[in-house]
């Protein structure tokens, strides 16, 4: 599977690459789980919320609430464990590579205001 890519940029409107890592709704919200392109092999992630501008693109936004970011963390493991209940690979590769690394802690999480 091709990785997908989002494009932001920072408070310098320099551009940024971040893989997505997993998209989700929770309480009928959209979020995306991202981890910037330079640091690939980062366990970092961050949530941003999915929202339309006045055009009806996507717009990302940093999530600032604790609560609202927490339960988009547990949603994300949820979301993870189910991943490997479902596919539950013998392989060794695949045990190293997608073992409970995919689940992310809270501090794993960093801030990520988007300020187009």
């Amino acid at each position: 599977m091709e990785d997908e890519t989002i494009v932001l940029y920072d408070e310098n409107g320099e551009e940024q690459e971040f893989e997505l890592i997993a998209s989700l709704t929770v309480d009928d919200r959209d979020y995306v789980v991202v981890r910037p392109m330079e640091e690939e092999d980062s366990e970092d992630g961050y949530i941003l919320r999915v929202e339309k501008d006045e055009n009806g693109d996507d717009v990302f936004v940093g999530v600032e609430d604790d609560e609202e970011f927490d339960t988009v963390v547990e949603a994300y493991n949820e979301l993870v464990d189910e991943y490997d209940e479902d596919y539950d690979y013998d392989d060794e590769e695949y045990d190293e590579e997608f073992d409970d690394e995919d689940e992310f802690d809270e501090d794993d999480f960093e801030d990520y205001d988007d300020e187009d």
